[in-house]
C-alpha cells in the first residue's frame, strides 16, 4: 500500500461543516469509511512524520475558521481525564481543598479522575468559567497538534462526531490522501473490507 506523494496546497473542501447534527449524522453515516481510512493510514508508506505534517496544517488551516467558543461541544459531550496536577490547580482557582472539589465534582473510573456530570459543570453561557485553571486535556483538544496522529485514530474518529474541526480535518486528510483519482475508493474499501 503506497501513499502517493503530496504537496503543499490549500484546504479545497467545498464548504466547512459546523452544523454539529450534520456532523453527528455524517460521522455515524462514514463510519464504515472511517474505520477503513484508519486503516489505510495504518499501511500506507508514508512516515508519521509526512502524516502528522499534513494534519497540522490541515489542523492550522481548518482551525483557524472555525471559532471554538462559539461550539463548546467538546464540554457538552466528552468528561476530559484529570490528574492530580490539574485538580489541584482547579480546586486552588476555586479556593476549595482537593477533597472537597473531588466531593462535589469528581468521580474515578478505570481512566482516572473524570467530572460526574455532563456537560462540564464549569460551563457557563458557551464559555468556560474556570479557563484560567482548565484541565491538560481541555487545553489540548482536540489534540490535533500533537505528533503520532497515526497512533491515536481511534479517538479521532470518535471525535469526528463531536468536534467540528476534528471531523473536516479527518475528512480533508481523506480527501488529499485517499479520494484521489489515481485511487479508487470504492475498489480498495471492497479489497480490504
Amino acid at each position: 500500500m503506497v501513499c502517493e506523494d503530496f504537496e503543499e496546497h490549500s484546504i479545497k473542501m467545498e464548504k466547512i461543516e459546523t452544523d454539529l447534527m450534520k456532523i453527528k449524522k455524517i460521522s455515524e453515516e462514514k463510519a464504515e469509511e472511517n474505520w477503513a481510512f484508519r486503516a489505510y493510514l495504518k499501511e500506507c508508506d508514508m512516515s508519521l512524520e509526512e502524516i502528522d505534517a499534513i494534519v497540522h496544517r490541515l489542523y492550522k488551516e481548518i482551525s483557524s475558521k472555525i471559532d471554538c467558543n462559539a461550539c463548546a461541544n467538546c464540554c457538552k459531550e466528552i468528561k476530559p481525564v484529570l490528574d492530580n496536577e490539574d485538580i489541584e490547580k482547579l480546586s486552588e482557582g476555586l479556593g476549595m481543598s482537593t477533597a472537597v472539589f473531588k466531593e462535589e465534582f469528581l468521580v474515578e473510573d478505570e481512566d482516572g479522575f473524570k467530572f460526574k456530570m455532563m456537560p462540564c459543570p464549569f460551563l457557563k453561557n458557551n464559555s468556560c468559567s474556570v479557563h484560567a485553571y482548565r484541565p491538560k486535556d481541555c487545553r489540548s483538544y482536540p489534540h490535533l497538534h500533537k505528533e503520532d496522529f497515526v497512533f491515536r485514530l481511534m479517538s479521532v474518529i470518535a471525535n469526528c462526531s463531536v468536534c467540528p474541526i476534528v471531523f473536516n480535518v479527518y475528512e480533508a486528510l481523506k480527501e488529499e490522501l485517499w479520494h484521489k483519482d489515481s485511487l479508487n475508493f470504492g475498489e480498495w474499501l471492497n479489497e480490504e473490507w
